[in-house]
């Protein structure tokens, strides 16, 4: 099996961050806190304290019940109605009860952080343009568009969806709907219109928001017209209008801002899977789960405080736009950047980052791998209040934590795993825990998190397949229109029955930490964005001349380039005009995302018995497993169709090689 780098090492893994414990983190307050109101619990299952790390998630696994309290007492959640009962078990994770009988809002939470000591928002768009904005600003906008969406009859339970910007707008839309007890969802700007609608339509929104262009890499895009085509498409609307900065102009004096109180189980937003078997799932995220995991993500394990500046690059399409944004829920001002991260150069985000002294930057994994390529002097400052380095979406290896750790050597890097499936991670950085190059420090706390082999044997020193043997709250409510869970269930729960089996490959390494080495499943990903293989077949059936096809996302094995996505095509010829028509339509169908690396002439794509591509056995082959271990050939309806593949290799091997 391909491991990263660091697998491989002869040598211990380099030690990048010390832990001060100075007791100045979130973390060891949480310690203090649960030894001063809930000693006897935590000991009954952790031992006598001090307890360590690992005694402590041993606890919070093992009573989920007063873990999770402590977690809302600690945070001070503002229950309008508290709880009747924080956990009641069910007979399976999706039937299992959060904080039953609780009330509470999202957007409360995040407006009573109002000051005027320090911004909310401070957001840089790719043409330099700055722009701060202060709560007041902020809670002005809410409540004008609040007032929109009820003249428009938005209530309570409906669903507003938007094709937006990472702009401060989106961040007042979402506050305005959320306040009201209405359901949001969201699009990146970038997706085609048949990517929002296969992702909008199924769950019949009443209002549509969109931007009206958008900048990338030097140039501005018109979204007037795919505007008009979802609008087109969704029947359910009652009203749609573009978002943008007139909303901070046109503030009503008379509209009062709504922080209405929804049930614990209330819908906050709606994500979506990749789509890489069919339409993308509609995840329907619970309000408390989502308030409670993300003040113990930001702030247990990454130590987000008061005051301090958090940005994550992202687009409003990925699960980290959502998760940034709680930051504001501990008081920090949220960073927002809109366009491409290199453009007009490498430095852009590093140099905004540093003359802002933001305390939290994150970023996809294989950013981090591009900007260690670059040569501009800039990218080498660190500076004094940066606290953490964040990567998610991708593994990232061995050479780019030592390469981040030499040029911010005061840095806690923490690398992230989890999903749209949680909106959170599951594994990650840990304030008490030194950071070894290579590895993610632990798993989250309230998270049982395990490396199982095929058999479900617990698995040490090797990978195995990551899983969850008890329930969270930040797992899904259910998925929309999926009354019976049968989808829900057998999208986690069909590999072990009653375990949650996330899809990763995960290797456990104590004292070390853990690694994770991809996907085990089909799901590409680009610049920290999943895309479903489905959607993009589906892009090009419309092409008469193209036979079949197959992708795969390939990953550097260095972890210095970010991964390579090669798409082989069955075709009479392959001419250099078909090649453009393959990029444009996907550009143009789908996103720029969803355009491969590669485009490669087979004679044929290989193809199970049942009638399935042969996607993430091939991937395994061409990144370096054997051929014998990855794939049983006898089991292929064309086994003959891998010599084209095989005749490949070299060049996709050069692909990661050349300079």
């Amino acid at each position: 099996m391909h491991t990263t780098d660091a697998l491989n090492h002869d040598h211990l893994p380099a030690l990048v961050w010390t832990p001060s414990l100075d007791g100045s983190s979130r973390y060891e307050a949480f310690v203090a806190y649960c030894a001063a109101h809930c000693q006897d619990q935590v000991t009954q299952h952790a031992g006598a304290p001090p307890w360590s790390p690992e005694a402590f998630h041993r606890w919070s696994v093992a009573d989920l019940s007063g873990f999770w309290s402590a977690v809302s007492d600690f945070f001070e959640i503002d229950w309008v109605q508290k709880p009747l009962a924080v956990f009641e078990p069910g007979p399976s994770f999706y039937q299992t009860r959060w904080f039953r009988g609780g009330k509470l809002s999202y957007a409360a939470h995040i407006l009573a952080q109002k000051t005027d000591a320090r911004p909310a928002l401070v957001a840089l768009e790719e043409n330099g343009t700055e722009r701060v904005i202060s709560w007041t600003a902020l809670e002005k906008a809410v409540g004008h568009l609040q007032k929109q969406l009820q003249d428009a009859g938005v209530t309570h339970g409906d669903r507003v969806v938007a094709m937006a910007r990472n702009t401060p707008e989106t961040v007042a839309a979402f506050l305005a709907v959320n306040g009201l007890g209405a359901i949001w969802s969201s699009c990146a700007p970038e997706f085609g219109a048949e990517a929002i609608i296969d992702r909008c339509a199924q769950i019949e929104p009443k209002v549509f928001w969109y931007a009206p262009e958008y900048p990338y890499n030097g140039k501005v895009f018109d979204l007037k017209a795919k505007a008009q085509q979802v609008i087109a498409s969704l029947d359910t609307l009652a009203w749609a209008a573009p978002l943008d900065a007139s909303i901070w102009e046109r503030t009503d004096p008379a509209a009062e801002v709504r922080c209405t109180p929804v049930d614990a189980d209330h819908p906050i937003w709606i994500l979506y899977s990749s789509g890489t078997t069919g339409k993308p799932k509609a995840i329907v995220h619970r309000t408390a789960g989502m308030v409670i995991e993300h003040v113990k993500a930001l702030g247990l394990h990454q130590n987000v405080q008061s005051g301090e500046g958090y940005f994550w690059y992202s687009t409003t399409g990925w699960m980290m736009w959502n998760y940034a944004l709680s930051s504001l829920l501990l008081g920090a001002t949220l960073y927002l950047y809109d366009g491409a991260p290199t453009y007009p150069d490498a430095g852009v985000l590093w140099r905004w980052a540093a003359r802002h002294g933001i305390h939290h930057f994150g970023a996809g994994a294989p950013y981090y791998g591009h900007a260690l390529q670059q040569v501009d002097p800039l990218l080498g400052k660190s500076w004094l209040e940066l606290k953490t380095l964040g990567a998610t979406g991708a593994p990232l290896s061995a050479t780019v934590f030592e390469g981040m750790h030499e040029r911010h050597p005061n840095a806690q890097i923490i690398s992230l795993s989890g999903g749209t499936d949680v909106c959170t991670a599951f594994v990650g950085g840990h304030s008490a825990l030194p950071v070894y190059a290579g590895y993610l420090q632990a798993p989250s706390l309230g998270a049982d998190v395990q490396s199982w082999s095929p058999e479900g044997t617990v698995l040490l020193h090797e990978l195995g397949e990551l899983v969850l043997t008890k329930p969270m709250p930040c797992m899904p409510v259910f998925f929309w229109h999926d009354t019976d869970f049968s989808r829900y269930h057998s999208s986690y729960f069909d590999r072990f029955p009653g375990v949650w089996c996330h899809g990763d490959w995960m290797r456990v390494d104590p004292p070390y930490g853990l690694q994770i080495t991809g996907r085990s499943d089909a799901t590409l990903n680009r610049q920290g964005v999943r895309i479903g293989t489905a959607e993009l077949y589906q892009a090009l059936e419309d092409l008469p001349w193209l036979q079949d096809c197959l992708v795969l996302d390939l990953e550097d094995p260095s972890g210095q380039k970010a991964s390579m996505m090669p798409l082989f095509v069955v075709t009479d010829t392959l001419q250099a005009d078909q090649i453009q028509e393959i990029k444009d339509q996907l550009r143009r169908r789908c996103s720029p995302r969803h355009v491969p690396d590669r485009i490669f002439w087979v004679r044929e794509i290989p193809y199970t018995l049942s009638g399935k591509k042969l996607e993430v056995p091939l991937k395994k082959w061409l990144m370096g497993m054997p051929k014998h271990q990855a794939m049983t050939v006898d089991a292929l309806r064309n086994p003959s169709a891998l010599d084209d593949f095989e005749h490949l290799i070299p060049q996709i091997k050069g692909f990661f090689t050349q300079s």
